[in-house]
């Protein structure tokens, strides 16, 4: 039968097909591989173009020449711009594409310090020069330490009162009292700087000629205690004493008591006036602080304060006038309180209050800057440097070992001495080196200078 041999070969044959089939199949899978396109990589733009217009372009072949020469080089022009020459779509590249910043850096970034800013002032923390205090009282109601305006210092000790000059560093004794009228209680220079007032235990108050060394007169019948605390205003010495009494003092009359306050229950360790020289502040140990006006008090209304304070819960004897802000009052508080409280004397209102965690026993402003200084007892008896109005502590001055009861500042107002109850005078630089005055402008005598001359 002639079907077997067919049917063999056929079959032959379908399966040498197949085998070729599955075998290019197999050359053409190992020969091929998986492309992975880079979609940041891609022209969609292009790419649509290529496949919408594209076949356009063919058509518009056949027409070239029909096509002018203007627009073949328009459109020549054309895909020169839009770069419509390449002949790839997708393309790999190995770094992805710099991202575009949404901010720039300059804006985030703090500008770059001026040249023009003020540099920051170094605050030394130890202080610049010691001196011995030998006798110095060891009280919180007295007032033994005052700087003069002609660059002398004064201090009691015990029963004498000693002078330091600043510009030479000499040392000389003005007075020692005797022992019945001593201990000297309180000193104060007169705004001439040449006279010095001395309050004394004895109840009286006597003036001294620093220049010759001689007392030029006693003030008595003022008070029936010891005059702790001391004011000049002009040629008006106002003396504040134990038996609670302020008095105004003309050291120009024979009959020197012209006014007389009465607000305080207890002894008036603090006293104050205003750089304008219209309002007093006082504290005592009432803790009370009275303002009183001097347009408004007379003897006929001696118990007329303008305001009275009742917010501190110790003896007031810290009390220091804002050289650049008129009406604001900085006053501290004693062991019981250790707050700081600032006043606007015009309205009567207390506009903040710092607890110090100590004893207040004296501020100073800065004359230069905005800043506040103060000293401390119990128990780091430091000097604390403020920021004003913050109240930032901008640094600590140590160096006493015992409470910094007396503090005063120079006529150029950049060093402050301190006297402690640990016997040592200290000198600090806190408030920096004096500024230079600028010259001032020369005066044109001629009149009418600033009228245009007509020629």
């Amino acid at each position: 039968m002639d079907t077997g041999p067919w049917n063999c070969s056929s079959k032959m044959k379908s399966r040498s097909s197949f085998q070729g089939r599955l075998f290019r199949t197999k050359n053409s899978q190992e020969n091929l591989d998986r492309f992975i396109p880079n979609r940041s990589a891609m022209d969609f733009g292009y790419a649509h173009y290529m496949l919408t217009e594209g076949n356009k372009k063919g058509r518009e072949k056949e027409n070239d020449a029909v096509m002018s020469p203007s627009r073949e080089t328009y459109q020549k022009q054309l895909a020169e711009a839009f770069n419509m020459n390449r002949t790839r779509i997708l393309a790999f590249k190995n770094k992805p594409p710099t991202p575009v910043e949404l901010i720039p850096k300059c804006i985030l970034s703090p500008p770059p310090p001026s040249n023009s800013s003020k540099p920051r002032r170094h605050i030394p923390q130890s202080s610049e020069r010691t001196l011995d205090a030998p006798d110095i009282l060891d009280d919180f109601y007295l007032n033994l330490l005052d700087w003069g305006r002609g660059n002398v210092l004064s201090i009691a000790l015990g029963n004498s009162v000693y002078l330091w000059n600043a510009d030479d560093s000499s040392t000389a004794e003005l007075v020692t009292v005797e022992e019945d009228d001593g201990p000297v209680t309180s000193v104060a220079w007169a705004p001439d700087g040449r006279h010095l007032a001395i309050g004394l235990n004895n109840f009286h108050v006597q003036l001294w000629d620093s220049h010759s060394s001689r007392m030029v007169r006693t003030l008595r019948g003022g008070h029936q205690a010891r005059v702790g605390s001391l004011s000049w205003n002009n040629h008006i010495l106002t003396t504040g004493g134990m038996d609670g009494r302020i008095v105004n003092n003309d050291v120009r009359v024979r009959s020197h008591i012209v006014d007389s306050y009465r607000g305080h229950q207890q002894e008036v360790c603090g006293l104050k006036w205003s750089p304008s020289g219209q309002q007093l502040a006082s504290g005592g140990n009432d803790n009370i602080v009275h303002i009183w006006d001097r347009a408004t008090v007379s003897s006929s209304s001696a118990n007329r304060w303008l305001h009275r304070f009742e917010e501190h819960r110790a003896a007031v004897k810290a009390l220091a006038w804002c050289p650049f802000q008129a009406n604001l009052l900085a006053s501290g508080g004693g062991v019981g309180d250790h707050c700081i409280k600032f006043w606007n004397t015009h309205t009567g209102v207390c506009l903040n209050s710092v607890n110090t965690s100590s004893q207040v026993c004296a501020l100073l402003w800065n004359k230069n800057e905005r800043e506040l200084l103060s000293s401390h007892g119990f128990t780091e008896n430091q000097l604390t440097l403020w920021k004003y109005p913050s109240m930032l502590r901008m640094g600590e001055l140590k160096g006493h070992t015992s409470r910094v009861l007396y503090m005063t500042q120079s006529p150029d107002g950049c060093t402050v001495a301190s006297a402690a109850g640990d016997e040592t005078l200290r000198f600090w630089n806190v408030f920096g080196t004096p500024q230079p005055s600028k010259p001032a402008p020369k005066a044109n005598t001629e009149p009418f200078a600033h009228v245009n001359r007509i020629r």
